[in-house]
């Protein structure tokens, strides 16, 4: 069987059984893809004759060709579930058993002060663009409840929860979660929609996303790199000399929340992490600040 048609298998695999995200996908095809183009070139082989050496020849390419060691490390994950599936797909051996997805040295995220939070929330206040309305409420929305921003530009009108306070965040792998907002959120949001409704009434489809735009005759939701930009055209309007990326309002609300006393199992829940691990990075981030609370709190820090 030809590799492409193999890798299509795959694909299907991803997205049916392991409910794969759109981003995870379009990593595959790079990964493998970059495999396939290494094979056609330098062996032609067949996937089912492919040799562990063959792997390492292909990663040792990559990294004559300056491959960081991040990058790396998701190109060996890549080709160990790959060349699994096809193990217990088609029963072929594993030739990527030997390789080793070598231990990365967490970096410690980046995030804002509160101050910080509180200049952006400021600066939205004086944002004079034609959507200055939405803008805050992403902006409000992304800090109240964590959201990656390809969760944020994805809620739907009908992933709100205004009986409860709720909001129905869909995640990786189509995950979903429930987060708790503010009664003023709640009323922000509901605001917001009646306020589109009536621009839009001519279709249902036309507010089916939160935060949808339109392409051609088409409604879709606002682009990752779209939010992007508002956030950094507000930021600007801080005057704060630093860069800023959406990712930095969700480990901000994950640290402050912590400093605030919110336990991990809560943070796990409100950020979607799978696993509690992945949420005990935050333990870090504010040394300074438990160093002080020890001191204060402890009966026996003096």
């Amino acid at each position: 069987m030809e590799n492409g048609r193999i890798f299509n298998k795959f694909e299907a695999y991803l997205l049916t059984e392991r409910r794969s995200s759109i981003n995870t996908l379009q990593a595959y095809r790079r990964d493998i893809g970059q495999l396939l183009n290494f094979l056609k070139t330098h062996n032609n082989k067949l996937l089912q004759e492919v040799h562990p050496d063959d792997l390492k020849a292909f990663l040792a390419f990559l990294h004559a060709n300056g491959l960081s060691a991040k990058s790396m490390a998701r190109k060996i994950s890549a080709l160990k579930t790959f060349f699994n599936y096809l193990n217990q797909q088609f029963e072929w051996k594993n030739a990527a058993l030997e390789l080793h997805v070598p231990k990365m040295e967490k970096k410690l995220p980046h995030y804002l002060s509160e101050a910080d939070i509180k200049a952006l929330f400021k600066a939205a206040d004086k944002d004079a663009s034609a959507h200055n309305v939405r803008n805050k409420l992403m902006l409000y929305i992304m800090y109240a409840t964590g959201a990656r921003v390809s969760e944020l530009v994805n809620i739907k009108v009908s992933d709100l929860h205004y009986d409860t306070g709720f909001i129905t965040i869909v995640g990786k792998g189509g995950r979903q979660r429930m987060v708790p907002i503010t009664q003023t959120l709640c009323t922000m949001i509901k605001q917001y929609v009646d306020s589109t409704t009536s621009a839009k009434r001519k279709t249902r489809s036309g507010i089916q996303y939160l935060f949808s735009t339109q392409y051609a005759d088409k409604i879709k939701p606002m682009t990752r790199q779209a939010f992007w930009v508002i956030l950094n055209d507000l930021w600007k309007l801080t005057g704060i000399d630093r860069s800023i990326s959406p990712h930095q309002l969700r480990h901000s609300l994950a640290t402050h929340m912590l400093k605030k006393g919110a336990d991990l199992r809560s943070l796990q829940l409100i950020l979607g992490h799978e696993n509690l691990s992945t949420v005990q990075v935050y333990t870090h981030v504010e040394k300074s600040y438990l160093r002080n609370v020890y001191d204060k709190k402890h009966p026996r820090s003096k």
